[in-house]
């Protein structure tokens, strides 16, 4: 129902209490899909348990600062050490917290399908917005097995979903023509493509139509992978620079690419050493320097080294943050 209320393109019947959706919105065509997404980092205490404050205040604050929707439990979540129990409340949380007044695209994705099905439907039935699903890692599928995979948990839950693309992590690189037989599924709306490779973005383009999504999944070249055809990122370094990020993305969705290029600049240093280590470690440690989370990670992940302290802090200054 979350949906149905925000998306002015739905036709509804009103009843006495509520109101229904009479068709599905067009979610393909709608802009939840567009802009800066930011990928929400999970705050969590020294001992590693969820601090439910914090997420509370990161939520109200993206949606002060304008961040176009927000990805609950993606990567940069810490999705890989909570549980599947956890994983579901910190999602029913975003939701609750941002009671309608943005958009929620809940991580989903597993290595096994049947954990990413029931992921999946865990999220739909918490008012999920859509669904993020990484291609599976460690396993190594063929292309034929991510195919499969996505098709199942598209054809088990009805809710539009996201493919995310990410080898650099999974050591699995979901091909473009995969990307394509996958676009024709009912559910599967789009990709958070994140090889930071731009001559796939035409290529997607070309084999999906012009209503698939194409999202950045890599900062550093988000501002070209919009001007050259996609709808917005999925964003790490949105976690602290939400205001500049939506600002820089707008512009770049409008074609004013110097604009975009000005505003990039000083974000330029920032989208390097927030991967100075493995994320979310320099992220969280930002956010923890800006007074907004604590300094929880969970094991395998620990704290920025120090050697990284001071790089850090020169980005956040130069983007105007500290």
């Amino acid at each position: 129902m979350g949906t149905c209320k925000r998306m002015l393109s739905c036709l509804v019947s009103v009843q006495v209490d509520d109101l229904e959706c009479a068709i599905k919105p067009n979610f393909r065509e709608s802009n939840m899909f567009q802009g800066s997404i930011v990928a929400l980092v999970t705050p969590m205490q020294v001992d590693g348990r969820v601090d439910e404050s914090s997420l509370r205040a990161l939520v109200d604050w993206h949606v002060e600062q304008g961040t176009d929707a927000i990805v609950a439990v993606g990567t940069s979540g810490e999705s890989a050490t909570l549980d599947e129990d956890e994983h579901c409340r910190v999602i029913k949380q975003v939701i609750e917290f941002a009671a309608g007044r943005i958009p929620i695209i809940a991580g989903t994705g597993a290595n096994s399908t049947r954990e990413a099905v029931a992921l999946t439907q865990c999220a739909a039935q918490a008012g999920a917005d859509a669904c993020l699903l990484v291609t599976p890692y460690y396993n190594k599928p063929t292309q034929e097995g991510l195919y499969q995979h996505h098709k199942a948990i598209a054809e088990a839950v009805d809710i539009p979903q996201l493919l995310y693309n990410v080898p650099g992590r999974t050591a699995c690189d979901m091909l473009p023509e995969t990307v394509a037989r996958l676009s024709t599924i009912p559910h599967i709306v789009g990709i958070k493509e994140a090889t930071g490779n731009l001559q796939r973005v035409p290529l997607l383009r070309q084999l999906c139509g012009e209503d698939f999504v194409l999202l950045s999944g890599d900062d550093a070249t988000t501002r070209e992978f919009v001007l050259r055809g996609g709808q917005g990122c999925i964003s790490v370094t949105a976690n602290v620079a939400p205001a500049a990020m939506h600002q820089m993305v707008a512009a770049a969705l409008r074609g004013d690419a110097a604009e975009a290029e000005r505003i990039d600049q000083a974000l330029a240093a920032l989208h390097k050493a927030l991967f100075l280590e493995s994320n979310p470690i320099p992220v969280k440690w930002a956010l923890e320097e800006m007074g907004r989370i604590p300094p929880g990670l969970r094991l395998p992940l620990t704290r920025l080294s120090g050697q990284y302290h001071d790089a850090v802090r020169v980005a956040l200054s130069k983007a105007g943050i500290i």
